[in-house]
């Protein structure tokens, strides 16, 4: 999301609640029942890669039901304030994508169709889907309000030449480490590690592993938020310090929003890179699986444990219907179409994820050393963000704080706990109330 819109974004958040009943949802197909719309979140290499691999999928669905879907993918710096406004206007699609963090946020504005046993009986039945996919759909005791489409987490990839040019024998497993094997890498232009500081998710998701890690949580056991405690902080400058006082991540990496870090990693300008199942992200940028490693993102010490032993949040891409949709048994029929053991083969192959529909994970394409990593770190080491109604909320102020904090730290300023408090505690007072 565009820091500029922020303030649009804020405002939109607040009153949601109170708009959401008027909501029309899926008003684009209003008097076309054989007609769906879609907006289909960036999973590929670019938009462009994404509709070549959406669209001929999207036609075996109009073959099979006579409905055709018109597709929009929407960039992930725009997804969220796409949708926020979608859901306050009632312009919106009949389906979409959502980042599964999101999930209480939206489900507390009423406008998204939750999903009962009567909805997933639909589908084939709640218990097609992983446990703990399920739980990132929605708040706690409440019926999910989208289902889970693409499962994910966060890795650490390496470039096995770089590293062996470089002396280093295996990837780090602590921070020291990474630091240490960073500095190494960085020499001629090149970089050891490659971030993505305009990039506002990203920022919230490396953020809150390494709060973990520190102890910290954004929010207290109410709900309330609590962004600037000294855990908090100790964890947004330990990001920050890539740039700021390592000097291991470039100063052009604080502008960087929409997979430029991808590129500099398959390109050999960085020698490590912390991404969600970026296989076949690199494969587009021309980068072979013989030429990386792939091994769990590092702890803060050689043997964490408890609530410090997380190295990834739980990370997905969630199917949500709107509530009034004018198409809303296609809409229905679409997302069965979606989730069905053939498709979740053919995209999250395709896109190097992991299926959520547990009768789909034994395709040998799922066995790759990579995905075997990741969901190995899902099933170990992995902790869902705050399911709270305000997460989107926090995503869009902190994670604008970290960006303005790299933002700071390329231009040379020193980045100090005082700063970094000062950032997270202006974000805390922007938070809408309850």
């Amino acid at each position: 999301m565009r820091a500029s819109r922020l303030a649009t974004a804020t405002a939109l958040v607040a009153a949601l609640t109170i708009t959401a009943t008027a909501c029309g949802g899926g008003g684009s197909s209003s008097g076309s029942p054989k007609t769906l719309t879609y907006w289909a979140s960036n999973q590929g290499a670019s938009l462009d890669n994404d509709k070549q691999v959406l669209e001929p999928e999207l036609r075996k669905f109009e073959k099979q039901t006579g409905i055709k879907v018109k597709l929009e993918v929407v960039p992930w710096s725009d997804l969220l304030n796409r949708i926020l406004a979608a859901t306050a206007s009632g312009q919106g699609p009949d389906v979409l994508n959502i980042g599964n963090t999101w999930s209480a946020s939206l489900q507390a504005t009423g406008a998204l169709l939750p999903w009962d046993d009567a909805a997933f009986a639909k589908i084939g039945g709640k218990d097609r889907f992983v446990p703990a996919t399920i739980a990132s759909a929605g708040a706690p005791g409440q019926d999910p309000a989208a289902v889970p489409l693409y499962s994910l987490a966060y890795a650490l990839y390496y470039n096995k030449k770089l590293f062996q040019q470089a002396g280093i024998a295996a990837p780090p497993t602590t921070w020291d480490e990474l630091v240490a094997d960073g500095k190494k890498l960085t020499k001629d232009g090149h970089y050891g590690l490659a971030v993505e500081g305009g990039n506002l998710s990203e920022n919230i998701h490396n953020t809150f592993v390494l709060g973990k890690q520190h102890g910290a949580d954004f929010f207290d056991a109410s709900g309330k938020p609590q962004f600037d405690t000294p855990e908090a902080v100790a964890a947004v400058k330990q990001y920050i310090d890539f740039i700021a006082k390592d000097k291991i991540a470039a100063p052009g990496n604080a502008e960087y929003a929409a997979n430029q870090s991808l590129t500099d990693f398959a390109t050999g300008k960085a020698g490590m890179l912390m991404w969600q199942a970026a296989g076949s992200n690199l494969k587009s940028h021309g980068m072979s699986p013989d030429d990386y490693g792939v091994a769990p993102v590092p702890f803060q010490t050689a043997s964490p444990s408890g609530d410090t032993a997380v190295n990834s949040m739980v990370a997905g891409i969630n199917l949500a219907v709107f509530k009034n949709t004018k198409n809303k048994d296609g809409a229905l029929d679409f997302v069965k179409f979606m989730t069905s053991d053939a498709e979740q083969k053919i995209l999250n192959s395709t896109y190097g994820s992991l299926p959520p529909v547990t009768s789909a994970q034994g395709d040998p394409a799922f066995g790759t050393p990579d995905l075997k990593v990741l969901s190995q770190v899902l099933s170990t080491s992995a902790a869902p963000l705050p399911q709270v109604a305000q997460e989107s909320q926090y995503e869009t102020l902190v994670g604008t704080a970290v960006k303005n904090l790299f933002a700071a730290a390329a231009a040379g300023k020193p980045i100090t706990d005082e700063t970094v408090k000062a950032e997270l505690t202006k974000a805390q007072q922007q938070m809408p109330a309850s």
